[in-house]
């Protein structure tokens, strides 16, 4: 039976981890931090995991939800990081995630007639030849005509191309597939624990052998002990480092913001690539939408709730609307989400110009650190992190297994897959429905339809795209403890609704309390502060800079800092 992450098994892996001794411990719940916890328990390690707001609630909920091999960083000559994100791409798709990763095309414009077909064809050949040398279901590229790229993205401008070249990645839900490796790991036996923040580095002589800690839920304070602690915090990763007084990595952060828009406002079968003056283009087709994205500019501001300015919208908008037409405008957003990336100190102040490539160090005897990285290649940050544990305490291991250990959900997913059309039939869903269900769940989709089996009432929509049983089963299985865990990362309902999940946040709240013990008064509070934080980054969306931005989105409180 596949673990479930619900406040019991919070309750309970919080005594194990006040009453145990770990062999390693990790701070941090975004995608390095989950991946190192599963590396970790494949190799038998006793394995513990604490993150001070919610799973994926960092930069690992805001990204791009791209698995990719970074083709423009063949532009950059780093043709190791290109063949080993390619790898990893193949692994995903093939053997470790083909519920949740699923190939995506691009076309790629071009506007010269001669040198830009075999420059960037050149380029493409090379990604496609790297990714041959790993697991790769993925086409070859194509040379398109302009006519045959318009038949593809008809909302092209004519005028913006003379031509393309068509390739294929893959893409995710990345708060999903966060969550799908910690289940993973917790049913390795791996305690975990969000709305649980370190508050110090508890010590032996020089060597760091546990923190002190503090539940954001009750305000308890309590030590965990753990033979070696792994600082996997992302653009938090200094402040982590600064608890043991000094540092071996160091992070800068880059923010980059993503629009949402309804898929029937741009009409194409295919996802479009292409350069800004400061980044990379991407419009991304998402299910009923489409992902606008992004942006690349450094952030000094607070670490935990990016926000997007008018000034951030406004210019993906001109991006967009030099390709797209016809053009799209503010009321075309449903959504905006900003994240940061943890880019390594380089040399150039263009953060776009920093280093992706991870790094992991010791700090001081019994805390590593890891840092940098690229979401696809997260399978192979948490193996060299565990290799450094391994190293560091001398504790025996095996080597990392993760490449052959399929997410939960993996199992038994093509099986359900095929028989999509009678699942449908047996409960009444579309087609489209049950695909949904499956690439968020896999096979998993079983616990769902039980609840429905169970309450017929739960089969019905909460909002478009989204089951009430999804409200349901994401506070009795899948580890939300707040309302906004549920509307924000567990479904997208934030960025996925015009009204961004506001005119169902009572309604959602009645079905988790029901799950959760919630008394009247605490769904309303979950109200109260869910609509608070949609304002605050709506009112800071029409803030012409930064800083003004920042100063606004703060005015929302968090809820895991008021209890």
């Amino acid at each position: 039976m596949t673990a479930v992450l619900n406040p019991e098994q919070r309750q309970r892996d919080l005594e194990r981890l006040a009453d145990e001794t770990f062999d390693v411990l990790i701070i941090g719940g975004g995608i390095t931090g989950v991946g190192s916890a599963l590396d970790a328990a494949t190799r038998g390690l006793k394995v513990g995991l604490i993150e001070q707001r919610d799973l994926a609630s960092g930069t690992s909920s805001r990204s791009s939800r791209l698995i990719h091999g970074g083709l423009r960083y063949l532009e950059q000559l780093n043709f190791r990081l290109v063949r080993e994100a390619l790898h990893e791409r193949g692994l995903l798709l093939g053997r470790i995630a083909p519920h949740l990763v699923r190939p995506v095309s691009f076309l790629y414009p071009l506007t010269h007639p001669i040198w830009e077909r075999l420059y960037v064809g050149t380029g493409v050949t090379l990604y496609d030849l790297l990714a041959k040398g790993g697991v790769n279901p993925l086409p070859h590229h194509r040379q398109l005509s302009k006519t045959r790229a318009l038949e593809l993205f008809p909302s092209l401008r004519s005028d913006a191309l003379i031509g393309a070249i068509q390739y294929w990645d893959a893409q995710e839900d990345d708060a999903r597939y966060v969550l799908m490796v910690a289940r993973t790991a917790a049913d390795l036996g791996a305690a975990i624990a969000p709305s649980v923040e370190a508050v110090g580095l508890r010590r032996e002589g020089d060597r760091v052998v546990g923190i002190e800690a503090r539940c954001r839920e009750t305000g308890r304070r309590f030590s965990i002990s753990a033979r070696t602690v792994v600082n996997a915090t992302g653009v938090w990763t200094d402040h982590i480092q600064d608890l043991a007084g000094r540092g071996a990595i160091h992070v800068r952060a880059s923010k980059g913001i993503h629009l949402v828009v309804p898929r029937e406002r741009i009409q194409g079968e295919v996802g479009l690539i292409t350069k800004t003056p400061s980044s990379v283009l991407f419009v991304i087709p998402w299910d009923r939408h489409w992902i606008i994205g992004t942006t690349d500019t450094e952030w000094n501001l607070d670490l935990a709730h990016p926000a997007a300015s008018s000034r951030d919208i406004d210019y993906l908008l001109e991006q967009a609307n030099r390709h797209v037409t016809p053009a799209l405008t503010r009321d075309d957003v449903e959504g905006v989400y900003a994240g940061l990336r943890p880019l390594l100190y380089g040399e150039s102040d263009s953060t776009s110009k920093l280093s992706r490539e991870h790094a992991v160090a010791e700090v001081v005897p019994g805390l590593i650190t890891v840092a940098g990285g690229k979401y696809t290649t997260y399978r192979v940050m948490a193996q060299d992190t565990i290799d450094a544990v391994v190293h560091s305490t001398g504790v025996e291991a095996g080597p990392s297994r993760t490449a052959d250990t399929p997410l939960v959900g993996a199992e038994g997913f093509e099986d359900r897959w095929n028989r999509r059309q009678a699942i449908a039939d047996e409960f009444g869903f579309t087609v489209d429905t049950v695909e949904h269900l499956l690439h968020r769940y896999g096979s998993l989709i079983d616990d769902l339809l039980t609840l429905v089996s169970r309450q017929p009432e739960l089969g019905k929509e909460l909002t478009e795209g989204y089951l009430k049983a999804e409200i349901v089963y994401a506070a009795s299985d899948e580890g939300a403890l707040h309302l906004d865990d549920i509307l924000t990362r567990r479904t997208r309902i934030s960025v996925e609704t015009k009204d961004r999940g506001t005119e169902v946040a009572a309604q959602a709240a009645d079905l988790a309390g029901d799950v959760l013990g919630w008394d009247k008064t605490t769904r309303e509070r979950e109200v109260v502060y869910y609509l608070a934080r949609v304002e605050a980054e709506r009112e800071s969306q029409r803030q012409p800079d930064d800083q003004t931005a920042d100063a606004v989105r703060l005015g929302a409180p968090d809820i895991r800092t008021s209890t």
